[in-house]
Parts: structure tokens; C-alpha cells; sequence
């Protein structure tokens, strides 16, 4: 009997498809399912690629780390046509424009008022090494170029995938960020000044404060740890800190 591997069900909502022409490498094709995974899409195209097995080539998968299942549900087509099935509007992804070509546009320039026409989205990006053909330009309805540095504007595939996918996101709402730090983790004001009270009485002994003079050291330190918004387990840092000093100096 032959075991078949099902290939992974297609993630709700997501209408956004990622069309890669002739890849060359292996490790690329990983990096873009990364890519593509960490911007919440999956649906990766790929055309005519240089080898017929480079989804499953370990360098694919292991570049892939985390993403595997945008490339177990990626897709092999011999054309560009056959890429396009089904999306509504097309962007190419190229550095120079082409004469006679679709439109040419920033990605921040034109994303957002395309998520407002409603459509479903194909981002068609070409091979490493010749990217993509003046006939593929021509089946888009508008080019999309990253502003670059005068004089060079080769980014790496996985790097324009990235880029493009962030933008889009971005235009469809972006995801949220999480705080750094919970909320209930912070250190709350009395810990702040039991802190405050164990170094001030550190720094009496080992006579960096004088009480006679105090002037406003212990006020100042008060806002440091006020702006620094010390987490608890930070806080029992320092106060280590202090007892390993008050210990040393007797």
C-alpha cells in the first residue's frame, strides 16, 4: 500500500496568493514559505520552477522552518496563466519599469486603496537571476517597486516576499503587538520604594550617600525606576545586588 501524505486544509479568509516564476533555488522557496507564514498568508504559487522537486529538496525544508505547511500546499504550474486562476488583480514585483507596462507604484502608495476595491490578490515575483519577463510584467495590472538606495535595488527573493507581504498586511490592518512585558508582571509602587529603602540604606553604608546631605540622589533614582518599569524578577536583581553589597562591607 502507498502512503500518501493529505495535503494541509487552506486557512479561512486568506484570498492573497504569492506567485514565485522560475525559481533557481531551493532555499529561497523555504524563506519565502517563511516569509509568507509570518505575514499570516499561504498561498504559495510556483511556476515553471529550474528543479520539478524543489518543495521537497531539504534545503526547502529546512529554510522553511515553521512554515512547512505553506509548502506542502504550495502548488507546481507550467505557466503564468495557469498561476493567475482565480485572482482578480495582479501585481509584478520589479525594480525597473517596462515600457508599455501597468502602471508602476510604491507598495505603500497603492496597497491600501487596493484593499478597499475588495479583490482577491496575486503578488508575482521572478526568478533569482533574471526576474521577471517583459510578457509577465505585461499580464499585471500594476507594478509594484520598492524604493531603494540610488543605484542598487537588488533585494533578495525571500527579502522582496517579506517586504511585500508586511506591506500588505499592514494595509489589510496589520496584527496587533504584544506588549513586551504583562501588565501583572511589573513591579508595583511599594515594591519600587522597599527597593528604594534597601539601596538608600546600601548607599549610606558604604558612604556614597551622606544623610546630613542627601541633596536629591534618592528622588532621582525614584524616576529612574519609575521610567524603567522594572519587572518583579528585575527588581529582586538589584535588591540581590544590594544585599551582596551591604554583606561585603559589613
Amino acid at each position: 500500500m502507498v502512503m500518501t501524505i493529505p495535503t494541509p486544509p487552506e486557512p479561512a479568509g486568506d484570498s492573497t496568493r504569492f506567485v514565485l516564476v522560475n525559481v533557481s533555488h531551493a532555499g529561497n522557496v523555504g524563506s519565502v514559505a517563511r516569509a509568507m507564514k509570518v505575514m499570516g498568508f499561504h498561498d504559495l504559487v510556483l511556476v515553471a520552477p529550474r528543479h520539478a522537486d524543489v518543495l521537497q529538496q531539504p534545503q526547502a525544508q529546512a529554510m522553511a522552518s515553521g512554515a512547512r505547511d505553506v509548502l506542502a500546499r504550495a502548488r507546481i504550474v507550467p505557466s503564468l496563466a495557469d498561476a493567475l486562476t482565480g485572482a482578480q488583480f495582479v501585481c509584478a514585483t520589479a525594480m525597473t519599469p517596462r515600457d508599455f507596462g501597468p502602471p508602476v507604484f510604491a507598495p505603500r502608495a497603492r496597497l491600501p486603496s487596493l484593499v478597499q476595491e475588495g479583490l482577491s490578490v496575486a503578488f508575482v515575483f521572478g526568478g533569482e537571476r533574471f526576474g521577471l519577463s517583459n510578457d509577465d510584467v505585461y499580464r499585471c495590472h500594476a507594478c509594484l517597486s520598492v524604493p531603494t538606495a540610488e543605484g542598487f535595488g537588488s533585494l533578495n527573493l525571500a527579502q522582496a516576499v517579506q517586504l511585500i507581504g508586511y506591506e500588505w498586511r499592514q494595509a489589510l490592518g496589520g496584527f496587533d503587538v504584544q506588549p513586551r512585558t504583562p501588565v501583572a508582571d511589573v513591579a508595583d509602587a511599594a515594591e519600587v520604594q522597599a527597593a528604594l529603602a534597601h539601596w538608600q540604606e546600601v548607599l549610606q553604608a558604604i558612604g556614597f550617600l551622606d544623610p546630613a546631605t542627601p541633596k536629591r540622589l534618592m528622588p532621582r533614582l525614584n524616576q529612574l525606576l519609575n521610567r524603567a518599569q522594572l519587572r518583579r524578577e528585575e527588581l529582586h536583581i538589584l535588591r540581590g545586588i544590594a544585599r551582596a553589597v551591604r554583606h561585603h562591607v559589613g
